[in-house]
């Protein structure tokens, strides 16, 4: 194998590169990334301190499966109100329709953190909703419900209409245009942006900290506030994030070479 094909990525055989030519890459790669974080770091004389911080690791690690577990079932629910708020928002009955639409506009159009804020101390204390880690799910669903209700509309509103016409001509009833033409065109062309969603779940989990909901993120404060060591203290949650998004877009990339077919 000739250096050339071990650097360069060719479509003319449509082939996809070697194994050995992505790991080669990525460790060429990982290795730049590396000489430039070494070096910004020895130029300012960082003196390293992982010793106090390894002392919290068990608390590292509690805020991280809090994390994920919070993440998980925010997910779950998440899904289950874009769904929701997708059938109402192509429901004929326009009552329905504009509430769908309300939601989702403000959702998207407001920042996270007002809305902790106002759901956390108006909505839950009205509805004596003391568990913060439920309140916690409940606002993590809302706000990436509104994102996937998008992603699944723009979906279905992605597939061409000469096709729905052809199911129609050919028979199939609504249910059936929906389960072999809408359904899986839909969905591979929402994978990415599912998936991006996901990763930006997990991520925006962490300002539940500012409700005191000992996740990662506030795990990984208190650690800085006890040790005086930022870097050592923020270096394991970003590992901790990537542990958690890196798969899920693993994951996708997957399906959808699974999912892909010829229009």
């Amino acid at each position: 194998m000739t250096p050339h094909s071990l650097l360069f990525d060719s479509d003319s055989d449509g082939k996809s590169p070697s194994i050995q030519a992505r790991v080669t890459s990525f460790a060429i790669a990982l290795l730049a990334l590396s000489v430039v974080l070494f070096a910004a770091f020895y130029v300012l004389q960082y003196q390293w301190n992982w010793s106090s911080v390894f002392r919290y690791k068990a608390k590292f690690l509690q805020g991280w499966l809090a994390t994920l577990g919070i993440s998980s079932i925010s997910l779950i629910f998440s899904f289950l109100v874009g769904t929701i708020a997708t059938v109402c928002y192509r429901s004929r009955f326009l009552p329905l329709k504009y509430l769908a639409n309300l939601y989702v506009e403000l959702i998207r159009g407001t920042p996270l953190l007002v809305q902790i804020y106002l759901f956390f101390y108006v909505i839950a204390n009205a509805a004596d909703i003391q568990n913060r880690y439920l309140v916690g799910v409940l606002i993590m669903a809302i706000f990436s419900g509104a994102y996937i209700s998008e992603i699944f509309r723009a979906g279905i509103e992605g597939v061409g209409r000469s096709q729905l016409l052809s199911a129609k001509a050919i028979g199939f009833s609504e249910y059936q245009t929906f389960r072999y033409v809408i359904a899986p065109q839909a969905l591979r062309s929402s994978l990415p942006a599912l998936a991006g969603q996901t990763a930006n779940l997990i991520k925006d989990s962490s300002l539940l900290s500012i409700i005191a909901i000992s996740e990662f993120t506030l795990n990984a404060q208190e650690v800085n506030a006890f040790t005086y060591s930022s870097f050592e203290s923020f270096f394991p949650l970003a590992l901790g994030y990537l542990a958690l998004t890196l798969p899920i877009m693993r994951l996708s990339r997957i399906l959808e070479k699974r999912l892909r077919f010829d229009t």
